[in-house]
């Protein structure tokens, strides 16, 4: 196991759960459900696994605000974390969230939609800040440990949100399996090295 530095750039996943909706009469509907599952393996491109750890979003949940958004259009706020009208929660599955739905074009739509199951999941944004990488497995297998929750999405495609952020996301992904690569390298090279002047003090 090694640990890789904190990345560049946010990365955008995936949570293949169900969102529902609950309505009280007199009450706005709200959508629930999982915005991330901890401990569920995902296929990265076929470059590495990748799971979130448990408690992850901890300490990030207590610093930030996080927005919910329709299909990752930061232009199409439907909740806020600060403003209370998105209510986030580590439990031992994920992170849940309740969003009431705003009564405006994009709130009443997404209720339609996740009821007709036409939305059928929710995408997450983040960039890591621990993360541990093992590599005596086929492929290497990353774990997120913490991160920062930047943005929950309601999306129609959840296993892979849309072609531009997939792309973005892919290049991100190349990037950073180089990084840790040639950290790997140098790791192995600096070792080999250290190995080589011990063995070389003990011949004097």
């Amino acid at each position: 196991m090694s640990t890789s530095p904190r990345p560049d750039g946010r990365e955008t996943r995936a949570a293949i759960a169900p969102v529902e909706m609950r309505a009280a009469e007199g009450e706005a509907r709200t959508a629930t459900g999982y915005a991330v599952l901890f401990d569920a393996p995902a296929n990265i491109y076929g470059l590495w696994t990748e799971v979130i750890a448990r408690g992850a979003f901890t300490k990030s949940l207590s610093e930030r605000d996080v927005i919910a958004v329709h299909s990752h259009d930061r232009g199409r706020v439907v909740g806020r974390k600060d403003a209370g009208t998105l209510t986030l929660r580590e439990d031992a599955r994920g992170l849940h969230f309740e969003n009431p739905l705003p009564d405006t074009t994009d709130g009443r739509d997404l209720a339609v939609q996740i009821d007709r199951g036409d939305v059928a999941g929710m995408s997450f944004g983040f960039m890591a800040v621990r993360q541990t990488w093992d590599e005596t497995v086929e492929p290497p297998k990353r774990t997120i440990l913490e991160a920062e929750l930047y943005e929950i999405t309601y999306t129609a495609m959840p296993a892979y949100p849309d072609t531009t952020v997939g792309l973005r996301d892919l290049e991100h992904c190349r990037t950073e399996k180089r990084e840790h690569n040639r950290a790997g390298a140098a790791a192995r090279i600096a070792a080999r090295r250290a190995r080589q002047a011990q063995a070389e003090r003990g011949i004097r």
